[in-house]
């Protein structure tokens, strides 16, 4: 063999190698399963009633176990539309894109004729919905320890979102249902099909309007005007929900509705942040913590999305007083006893005066 024929394969057994190279780390970074409908058809005992642990306007979710024994839970989608393609694709590619601890992972995906399925593991703990006001509400599986450790997990994958991810990604949806818990209560945000991205220098975007009632800013339910803080916002909410166990939004006698910033706003102006607490609970939770958690929320929900925090100072005031409690968030009275200073009285009069626009504004057509 000559000298050049010995360089030539040595060039391509090296390209050859770092190709072999190149898919195992890309197998290592994205481990998505290649799955045939047959293969999921078999997991789902073919998509039993028995097997549905959640139903939603996206289609429905079954619980299922691989010929490997891993346990699985597969969304399918209802009969394709427009729509519905969009959302497959949407979720797909953000799914593609992110790799965090508290972000529920994908395990593959299949496509073809009329059926959009997407695999994801299966979390044995459900959601924060099922816990909150579901079928385990009154078994109150959730201490104060794991509802601490829930938020902060959650609020750390909407840092990974908003902060890391390349470009960001604005999930749009966040609520007690697409946070799912797995075996050791860690939470997991998922349910991406609504997701934006957002392109480097764009600080929003006008779009149609998604989500949850309930759960939207002010600026987004009346304008669909859309940013990170919108996310900041419904996460806000989510934080009150956590804590109380109360619904985001609640009917009262003669047909009015209450949003839980409403239902908060007196007892955090009168100082009494322990009847905010949920019942469920029996006085089992630091109040020192509970009160860091109320206000961070209160400043989530701000009516102006240019005082909200971003999610990197919702972590960080999370971490500091839960995991710390050495530090006061900034801007917010937070002393051991239940007075109120003139500063914070002002801001929470201002919120309850201004954080009545999503119940004005309930009729609108949403999800």
């Amino acid at each position: 063999m000559s000298l050049k024929c010995l360089c030539c394969f040595s060039k391509e057994k090296e390209q050859r190698h770092r190709r072999n190279v190149d898919d195992k780390k890309n197998i290592r970074d994205y481990p998505w399963e290649r799955y045939t409908l047959k293969e999921l058809l078999r997991a789902t005992n073919n998509f039993h009633q028995d097997n549905k642990i959640g139903e939603g306007g996206f289609g429905s979710v079954y619980w299922g176990r691989t010929s490997k024994g891993v346990e699985i839970a597969v969304k399918r989608l209802k009969t394709m539309t427009a729509k519905a393609e969009m959302e497959f694709a949407v979720e797909v590619e953000v799914l593609g894109r992110v790799r965090h601890k508290n972000l529920l992972g994908l395990r593959g995906f299949y496509a073809g004729g009329e059926e959009r399925l997407i695999v994801y593991d299966y979390m044995p703990n459900h959601s924060l919905l099922t816990h909150l006001h579901g079928q385990l509400a009154s078994d109150c599986l959730l201490d104060w320890p794991k509802r601490m450790n829930i938020t902060i997990g959650a609020a750390e994958g909407l840092e990974y979102l908003h902060h890391e991810a390349n470009p960001h990604i604005i999930h749009r949806d966040i609520k007690a249902s697409n946070v799912l818990l797995d075996t050791e209560f860690e939470a997991k945000v998922a349910d991406f099909g609504f997701a934006k991205l957002i392109p480097e220098g764009v600080s929003h975007l006008t779009t149609r309007v998604k989500g949850t009632l309930g759960y939207l800013a002010p600026e987004y339910a009346m304008w669909g005007k859309v940013s990170e803080s919108c996310d900041v916002y419904s996460f806000g909410i989510l934080l009150l929900e956590i804590i109380s166990a109360k619904k985001p939004i609640e009917k009262l006698p003669g047909g009015i509705k209450r949003d839980i910033v409403q239902w908060v706003t007196p007892y955090v102006q009168k100082g009494v942040f322990k009847h905010i607490a949920d019942p469920k609970l029996k006085g089992n939770f630091d109040l020192e913590q509970l009160k860091s958690v109320i206000m961070i929320a209160m400043r989530c929900t701000d009516s102006s999305p240019d005082k909200r925090p971003s999610m990197e100072e919702v972590v960080e005031w999370l971490k500091d007083g839960v995991l710390k409690r050495k530090k006061d968030i900034p801007n917010l009275s937070n002393k051991g006893n239940e007075e109120n200073d003139e500063n914070y009285e002002e801001f929470v009069t201002m919120q309850s005066n201004n954080l009545k626009i999503l119940s004005d504004n309930d009729g609108r057509k949403m999800r």
